[in-house]
């Protein structure tokens, strides 16, 4: 039996990582969710974790570490540097797009406003970091 891989999800905003929670579930993600509410508490946990996650799910806009910080950090680890990181942010400015590729980021994805659509975009990508994607081995 496969051991389903956990899902690191990085949020600062109360609201959005209840709705983040919220919609994952609905959309049958059983995997454990980790949540970190800073760039600092990130890199910890994540650096720390025996198993990685199957994703990261990133903002960028965070305390103490900022998300491409986080992002930078991630990649120039040896352990890390393959691992499926998905910045999930408000920002629509291209910089940030851009710096987020540049970096490694292996999708962007700006949070939508309305809620339901927010939902939804967040139950995608649930179903395809954590069902649909084949994780690297060994992770």
């Amino acid at each position: 039996m496969t051991t389903l891989r956990s899902i690191l999800l990085v949020e600062d905003n109360p609201d959005d990582e209840r709705l983040t929670l919220r919609a994952l579930r609905r959309g049958n993600i059983v995997n454990e969710i980790r949540v970190t509410r800073d760039g600092e508490e990130a890199l910890n946990v994540l650096f720390s974790l025996e198993s990685l996650p199957c994703v990261v799910l990133l903002d960028l806009k965070l305390p103490k570490v900022d998300g491409l910080e986080v992002l930078q950090q991630i990649r120039a680890n040896t352990r890390t540097r393959l691992l499926p990181v998905v910045i999930l942010t408000s920002s629509s400015e291209e910089r940030d797009i851009i710096e987020s590729y540049n970096l490694g980021a292996n999708s962007y994805v700006r949070k939508p406003v309305e809620i339901d659509p927010f939902a939804e975009a967040v139950r995608q990508l649930g179903l395809y970091w954590a069902l649909i994607n084949e994780p690297l081995p060994g992770g």
